[in-house]
């Protein structure tokens, strides 16, 4: 594993994280990626309050294996939840609880997205809590997530003395929300920066085209996409640590392989990287990253899910993502859930943090999967199964 040093604390960090919010949750798979992680020299693990039991489930991990003190954890104060000043003792208290521990690493605000929303939060104390937090040594390090505009960014930035910061950053958005000015204006300032969504979702791993794959199998046949993504990413020297959202202990293997053996990029390196974001703009149509901050529906449409299949429909095959959305809208049950399901209510949009007019997006799906011929098939198979 190689390492970067925390401009801050001045601690080593690994240059792969360990983004917890994709814990799988049944089989002791979390509780194996995590030692494997842990013995192959990761040493950041990354995870927030509404990740669906993923604090509890790290703290369990650390806590029976005596680990804490082996790594450090970065967690998120849920600003969207929070009313009052209380909520923040509120929410970190519960935090504490399920990561079993009595303090925190690196603490950030999560989901900036808006400069307006911070200073809402502001508004409530969070600077006074914050430095209450790390005179009592419960908060080492402060930071924040950022979702919002590059133009809100450098005002963000300057509001706090921020000691690091969470960017989306990728060969595909390189210049999306805060993108390559926001990543060297950190830097500039002092902060140190972690990356996240370097893979897109897993877009960039698992959802490339097979004309990209065959671009990047050319230029070195021993490398995954998902190393070829972490490799760009990692080129910068701005960066501090990439995040990476594994699922297996397989995933988590082939990841920290890719950390262990970096080598610069060269200028025909880059050309490569040229011709496979031109060719993943052709086919790669909505920019969800599969995060679920869109869930749960009120109509339980699984919104990523189907977004997820329609981009597939370009980027691989017409009948690949038609095939992944009848199967995940549970064509053969009893209740298929349908987009047409979608009544407009706006809730999806209010909480995605990449800002897709997810609404209009729908409508997209069904034009291009629930044709007049497919809505029969789906009325005559509710009809055999009644």
């Amino acid at each position: 594993m190689i390492y970067r040093t925390c401009k801050a604390s001045g601690n080593k960090l690994s240059a792969l994280g360990f983004g917890c919010m994709r814990f799988p949750q049944m089989g002791g798979e979390a509780e194996r990626m995590v030692l494997a992680a842990i013995e192959s020299g990761v040493n950041f693990f990354d995870t927030a309050y509404i990740y669906p039991n993923s604090e509890k489930t790290l703290g369990a991990i650390l806590n029976k294996h005596g680990l804490r003190q082996k790594v450090f954890i970065a967690t998120k104060m849920p600003i969207s939840m929070t009313k009052s000043y209380a909520d923040f003792d509120k929410y970190f208290n519960e935090q504490l609880r399920r990561l079993k521990t009595d303090y925190i690493d690196y603490y950030l605000i999560h989901n900036i997205s808006n400069f307006t929303q911070w200073e809402m939060t502001r508004e409530l104390g969070i600077f006074e809590w914050l430095a209450g937090k790390k005179a009592s040594g419960q908060i080492r390090h402060v930071g924040f997530s950022y979702h919002g505009s590059g133009e809100d960014f450098p005002r963000v930035l300057d509001s706090y003395a921020w000691e690091f910061c969470m960017l989306q950053y990728n060969y595909y958005d390189e210049n999306y929300q805060a993108g390559k000015k926001g990543l060297q204006l950190a830097s500039e300032k002092g902060l140190s920066v972690l990356v996240m969504e370097p893979l897109l979702g897993g877009r960039l791993a698992t959802g490339l085209p097979k004309k990209a794959e065959e671009a990047f199998r050319a230029a070195d046949p021993k490398k995954s996409p998902a190393e070829h993504a972490f490799r760009w990413v990692w080129n910068h020297e701005e960066v501090t640590v990439t995040l990476s959202g594994m699922t297996s202990e397989k995933q988590a293997r082939e990841n920290i392989h890719a950390f262990s053996n970096f080598t610069p990029l060269q200028p025909a390196d880059l050309s490569v990287y040229a011709q496979v974001i031109s060719i993943f703009q052709k086919s790669f149509k909505v920019k969800c990253t599969g995060c679920n901050y869109c869930l749960p529906c009120p109509k339980q449409i699984d919104i990523p899910a189907r977004l997820s299949a329609y981009n597939a429909s370009f980027a691989q095959s017409y009948f690949t993502g038609l095939l992944m959305y009848y199967t995940g809208m549970g064509i053969m049950s009893r209740n298929p859930i349908s987009v047409h399901l979608c009544n407009n209510c706006g809730k999806c949009e209010k909480n995605c943090p990449q800002h897709i007019p997810i609404r209009k997006e729908l409508k997209k799906v069904a034009t291009r999967f629930e044709s007049l011929p497919f809505r029969l098939l789906l009325k005559a198979v509710k009809f055999v199964l009644r």
